[in-house]
Formats: C-alpha cells, sequence, structure tokens
C-alpha cells in the first residue's frame, strides 16, 4: 500500500511538525509523545484520502499509543519535556508542496491538543486497541498496528 516512490520518511514528517511547532505565532512546545501521535494521525488520514502511505516505517502500538520507534529513539533524550530542536528551512523545503499543505491540515486539527488528550484519543480507536488485545494495560508492545487497520476505521470514521 505504500508507493512506489516513497516521498517521505517519518522523520521528515517529525522534522515538519517541528518546525511548524518553531514557526506557530507564538511558538508552541512539541513533546515527542505529541510528535508521535501527530505521526500517526497524518498516517491514517493519508491512507484515507490519497489511498496511499505516507511514509514506509511501522507505527507500533506502544502503552502511551502509537509510535514510530526510529523517530522515538531520535527525541528519546527529552523524555517528556519539549523537544528542542531547530530545523532548517532547507530541509523543510524538500518536502513536496502538496505533503505540506496535508501536514498543516493535520496539524491545524490534532496539533492544539496536548499528549495526554492526544494519548487518550488514539487509546480510545480501534487500530491501536486492536494492536494491543490481549496486553495489560502497561505491557511493552512492538505489536505493529496495521495499515489494513487503520484505512479502515479511518474510512468509516470520514463516512459518517
Amino acid at each position: 500500500m505504500t508507493d512506489n516512490l516513497q516521498l517521505i520518511s517519518a522523520k521528515d514528517v517529525a522534522d515538519y511538525f517541528i518546525w511548524k511547532s518553531n514557526n506557530s505565532t507564538p511558538p508552541k512546545s512539541i513533546t515527542n509523545k505529541k510528535l508521535q501521535k501527530l505521526i500517526y494521525y497524518s498516517q491514517a488520514w493519508y491512507l484515507v484520502l490519497k489511498s496511499s502511505s505516507l511514509f514506509p516505517e511501522k507505527i507500533e502500538a506502544w502503552v502511551h499509543g502509537p509510535v514510530v520507534r526510529e523517530v522515538y529513539f531520535n527525541f528519546r533524550l527529552f523524555n517528556s519535556n519539549p523537544i528542542v530542536k531547530d530545523v532548517s528551512k532547507d530541509l523543510i523545503d524538500k518536502i513536496p508542496s502538496k505533503i505540506k499543505e496535508f501536514l498543516d491540515n493535520v496539524w491545524s486539527v490534532y496539533g492544539k491538543f496536548d499528549s495526554g488528550y492526544l494519548e487518550a484519543l488514539t487509546h480510545s480507536e480501534t487500530p491501536w486497541l486492536a494492536a494491543r488485545e490481549g496486553l495489560d494495560v502497561d505491557e511493552i508492545s512492538e505489536n505493529e498496528i496495521s495499515i489494513d487497520s487503520i484505512k479502515k476505521y479511518y474510512s468509516a470514521k470520514l463516512n459518517k
């Protein structure tokens, strides 16, 4: 379900949201947990609206919600503190404008919420719940949230 010509990575999406948070008026802080949820919702809605994956990395059903492992470990040193990173405009300029427009829409819908709200939201939704079925609430998991379950769930939400 991914494009043959994959344009961006989950890290690119993360950099865009960090850049976006740094350049908001006023600037907004963003934690790793919030970043993970924004990446997840970007993938979910891209799957539904574009019938394609936005990025190739898998999303895992961790205790605190959906996580792209590679991105998590890039920012783990910040713990639950805001991520402090300058993202160059050159990096942002490499992202195709149609994808930036799409990510701006995700930001406008989900970016206003804090990480706790976004965690609770993902915990109430079928893709994360299904991937964690049979696990204790605080049990560590590397279970993948399947692209098919994401697309099916959010397609149904869109059609309501």
